[in-house]
């Protein structure tokens, strides 16, 4: 991920995997409430509204809506996520905060506090918000990876002031070197793993940090077999596509990042069906209203995974997206198609 959005302050070295937001609506089951009535039609439009970036005609219909149902939980939780989009991390933190009071029970609130009070270098405070989220749900992954920053954040905090106290301690300067270090790494690594960080130039550096690139010594070795000289033919051509379809999705994260929009909405093929019966026309629309608009994009692809079966291949990956107030994980499938020499993606959907 990239740097923090100009509305918070900087995290001071703050390792990048702590700002995401666990942004989705609250599912039914968490809620536990008829799934009809979670998926009412009012979700969806402000749903809608926030992705298209109308966040003032979003809050008006989230505001509308909590005033026949005040303590609705998903509908407070999805105003929390408006605020925060929209720069109004205080507000967004008393949202967050009240509905940890009313809903105890519910991890997602207490890491949305803990990644706003982070931005706001309150480590102590996002501390104790993961600690309640792991708490209140011991799987709930992104918590415990955000508390592991935390500690190292506040790590660092304590070191550097020991050393300012006692600058003769020789003991204090490589644990501070050893976390500076770690951060480092951190940056740098999620700097390989996206085709964003890099200008077009260095299209080809995400490649060997990618999950193909153990392929070459696998062909390396079938020369030792002396069969015919087709018979390695196969598994060559294989890497190539999937080497051709991860550099393919690569370009495509890194246009969007870019805001490069004509080549973004290029690497969708003609056969791509957009979301929710919505034409090609309208979809590129909202793409559009989505992505010029933004001061910064980031778009982090890791854990990238590419199977190839002939002229169609499967990309699932992690996707930390960052914009200027908006940061979300989430994993990501692109379903591409070989065409004109090109991998294009037909099919895109997020979840696991």
């Amino acid at each position: 991920m990239q740097h923090p959005a100009k509305s918070q302050p900087s995290q001071s070295g703050l390792t990048p995997h702590l700002r995401r937001l666990a942004l989705a609506t609250l599912t039914a089951a968490s809620l536990g409430m008829p799934m009809a009535w979670a998926q009412g039609d009012e979700y969806a439009d402000v749903n809608r509204l926030v992705r298209a970036g109308q966040l003032g005609e979003a809050m008006a219909k989230a505001d509308q809506y909590l005033t026949a149902k005040p303590r609705d939980p998903q509908m407070r939780f999805l105003k929390g996520v408006i605020q925060t989009e929209s720069g109004k991390a205080t507000e967004a933190i008393g949202t967050f905060a009240k509905l940890t009071e009313d809903f105890p029970e519910l991890p997602e609130p207490y890491n949305n506090l803990a990644v706003l009070y982070a931005s706001q270098s309150q480590f102590d405070k996002a501390r104790a918000a993961l600690e309640m989220a792991i708490r209140t749900n011991p799987s709930y992954a992104t918590a415990h990876e955000n508390l592991g920053d935390v500690y190292a954040k506040l790590a660092s905090q304590a070191y550097s002031k020991a050393l300012q106290l006692d600058g003769s301690n020789q003991g204090v300067p490589p644990k501070l070197s050893l976390i500076r270090n770690l951060f480092a790494a951190d940056t740098r690594g999620a700097r390989t793993s996206t085709s964003v960080a890099a200008a077009p130039a260095p299209a080809a550096a995400p490649v060997p940090a990618a999950a193909p690139a153990p392929k070459p010594p696998a062909a390396a070795a079938a020369p030792v077999a002396p069969p015919p000289a087709s018979a390695p033919a196969a598994p060559a051509a294989s890497g190539d596509a999937q080497r051709e379809a991860e550099a393919a999705v690569n370009a495509w994260a890194r246009a969007w990042a870019s805001k490069n929009v004509a080549s973004y909405l290029g690497s969708y093929g003609p056969a791509f069906t957009p979301p929710g019966g919505m034409s090609r026309a309208a979809w590129e629309a909202e793409r559009r209203s989505r992505i010029e608009p933004r001061s910064r994009i980031g778009v982090d692809v890791s854990d990238l995974n590419i199977t190839v079966n002939g002229d169609r291949a499967t990309a699932r990956f992690r996707q930390d997206y960052t914009s200027d107030t908006l940061n979300v994980t989430s994993r990501k499938t692109l379903e591409l198609v070989k065409s004109g020499g090109r991998w294009l993606i037909v099919r895109e959907s997020t979840g696991s």
